[in-house]
């Protein structure tokens, strides 16, 4: 997935290169490049931060439970 951003930035670099002014280069670099590739990174690396949200409270409640097994006998 991130050779094909890399590549998808490249190409709007060279295009932003070929712009006759520097604003023009900028804009269509934001535009064409970082933008959309910020965004299709973004959305794409959504279900991995799900994931890690669902592993790391799985791991909290596990961590949880542990604490409340290890005195099971009440003090005398």
């Amino acid at each position: 997935m991130y050779i094909i951003a890399i590549g998808w930035l490249y190409v709007t670099v060279l295009i932003a290169f070929n712009e006759p002014t520097v604003i023009s280069g900028i804009i269509s670099f934001l535009f064409y490049g970082l933008l959309p590739c910020g965004l299709l990174l973004w959305l794409a690396g959504s279900k991995v931060r799900r994931q890690r949200r669902r592993y790391q409270q799985s791991l909290a409640d596990q961590r949880a439970d542990a604490g409340n097994r290890s005195d099971t006998e009440a003090d005398q």
